[in-house]
Order: C-alpha cells, then sequence, then structure tokens
C-alpha cells in the first residue's frame, strides 16, 4: 500500500475509535460516490456526524483544518445530503441532527473539531 494511503487509513481508525470511545456508532467509512467521499458518518441517538479525517506527520504544512476549505466543505455537505437521502430507512431523516466536524489525527494524537462548518 502507498505510504500515503497507508497513513490516512491509520488516522481514520484511530478517528472512528476516538468516535466510538466518545459513546458514537460508526454507521460507515469511506462512502464513496462519483462526487467523491466522506472519510466517517458516525451517530450518537438522533445526532449524525459527517466527519473529514485528516492526518498529518507534522505540522510543517499546516494544520488538518486549514485543508478542509470551502470547496471540499461544499462537497462534503452535498454528499451528506445524499447519503441522507440514500439511507433514510436506515436512520430517520426527520429525525436527525446533523454536523460536520474535522478530525486532526498527528502521530496518535486525536483532536475533533465538533461543528467545523
Amino acid at each position: 500500500m502507498d505510504p500515503r494511503r497507508a497513513l490516512g487509513a491509520a488516522g481514520e481508525s484511530l478517528a472512528a475509535a476516538w468516535y466510538e470511545e466518545h459513546g458514537f456508532e460508526v454507521l460507515e467509512r469511506n462512502w464513496r460516490r462519483r462526487e467523491g467521499e466522506i472519510d466517517l458518518i458516525v451517530r450518537r441517538g438522533r445526532l449524525v456526524v459527517f466527519c473529514e479525517v485528516k492526518t498529518r506527520r507534522g505540522s510543517r504544512y499546516g494544520t488538518g483544518a486549514e485543508a478542509v476549505v470551502v470547496p471540499k466543505q461544499r462537497r462534503i455537505r452535498r454528499l451528506a445530503t445524499r447519503w441522507l437521502s440514500e439511507l433514510t430507512p436506515a436512520v430517520g431523516r426527520d429525525r436527525v441532527e446533523v454536523r460536520f466536524d474535522v478530525a486532526e489525527v498527528t502521530g496518535h494524537s486525536v483532536s475533533v473539531i465538533e461543528d467545523a462548518f
């Protein structure tokens, strides 16, 4: 596996574990459609979180959150709308609250920015 992909997959696993430790159920990992991908979709009660995971070896190139620019945010919002419309029976669209997070992973440290955009 490409070292960058391996780093990203490891970061996503750490972020998923963080959510599980905080009482969330992981519904999807790397949910893909032609328009893009959502790294993590998690749920706790009525709250459904769409999370972009950014894994870094260090801060030399900026933080993970800085990499989630407005076009990326728009794409994630569109994909979230599509996910909700496709999977409504499993979640119950009328009864959910939606939040968009960014998980920054550096080494073994996970920092989740809740309601990032």
